[in-house]
């Protein structure tokens, strides 16, 4: 990690994702519901769960701002304790704008993890702007930091564990389960 994205790393009070490529890989699964419609569902990351729920036992506040609808989303927002959860949004400014207000956080003390040309508007406007490894290759060029990590598959613990060392919390994290740094 570059000392500039560990001091930008070191501000963060709040961190806004998209979900679909970002925390999860970006498939969309349709399958048989019990009325025989169809129902979406999507695989979600267990390290970047318990990374997330980490942040929220720490104080650092997350959210989601989506494109797109599901009840695994909410679900998922749910079990990794989101403040935010925003879906159906692919304009993103109006709901950043909105958690900027209700939160107090000001953009520099914010991160977001984004993939897709709609996320680049909020990594524009944010203190640190990440993308996956498999982000369009626009939104890399954008981001402060790329991730070894694709989305879906600990991108977003490796995000969060970036940002928690450079706080100087990443240490808490390891004595708390008995791990040697």
């Amino acid at each position: 990690m570059s000392a500039g994205i560990s001091e930008l790393a070191s501000k963060i009070r709040l961190l806004l994702m998209d979900v679909d490529g970002v925390l999860t890989d970006g498939r969309l699964y349709n399958v048989p519901a019990p009325d025989g419609s169809m129902a979406e569902t999507k695989g979600f990351d267990s390290q970047d769960g318990i990374a997330l729920q980490w942040l929220a036992g720490l104080g650092i506040v997350t959210g989601l701002i989506s494109g797109r609808v599901s009840p695994a989303t909410v679900e998922r927002a749910r079990q990794c304790k989101f403040k935010y959860v925003y879906q159906g949004h692919t304009e993103k400014i109006p709901i950043l704008e909105e958690i900027l207000k209700d939160s107090g956080v000001a953009p520099a003390e914010v991160a977001y993890i984004g993939d897709d040309l709609t996320d680049v508007v909020v990594m524009r406007r944010v203190g640190l702007a990440f993308a996956p490894a498999n982000a369009r290759p626009e939104v890399k060029r954008l981001a402060h930091h790329v991730t070894a990590a694709a989305g879906g598959q600990g991108a977003v613990r490796e995000v969060i564990e970036l940002v928690l060392k450079a706080q100087g919390r990443w240490a808490e994290i390891l004595k708390h389960y008995e791990v040697e740094s």
